[in-house]
């Protein structure tokens, strides 16, 4: 004969079974803090690299800072929406080549390793990010 505590138990393991839930990116990164502290530091990237702070030069940074981080908070999983333009109207007449481009990956990889986000975060977050490629090169 089974005992009584064996069940309790198999129940106890498998009610917490079904009440879990998925982790998502936002949370696995640590939230809306290490989102900004993701962007500032990119921000600081940006402001000491003479090739791509041309691009900014007629940028509101603090407008920059308000939506990309709204941005990275919708590709992470967050609860935010995103209320700025298309990346077509930001970047639209920069005509970023593909080396800026990937410089500027660079400086935000540099911005996660800051924050000090593991690499298989950093991995995560950018393959979300790759659509918007597309809608920023040679515009």
């Amino acid at each position: 004969m089974v005992k009584p505590l064996f069940w309790i138990l198999a129940c106890i393991v498998m009610l917490n079974g079904c009440a879990s839930r998925s982790v998502s990116l936002y949370e696995e990164l640590g939230g809306q803090a290490k989102i900004n502290e993701i962007v500032e530091n990119f921000v600081y990237e940006i402001e000491y690299n003479d090739t791509i702070l041309p691009y900014f030069a007629d940028t509101d940074i603090d407008r920059f800072i308000e939506k990309f981080a709204e941005q990275l908070c919708v590709f992470s999983g967050g609860p935010c929406s995103y209320s700025g333009d298309t990346m077509k109207q930001v970047h639209g007449g920069m005509n970023i080549t593909e080396a800026d481009f990937n410089l500027t990956v660079d400086l935000f990889i540099n911005a996660m390793n800051k924050a000090n986000v593991p690499h298989t975060l950093q991995n995560k977050l950018i393959a979300r990010m790759t659509h918007t490629r597309k809608q920023m090169l040679y515009l």
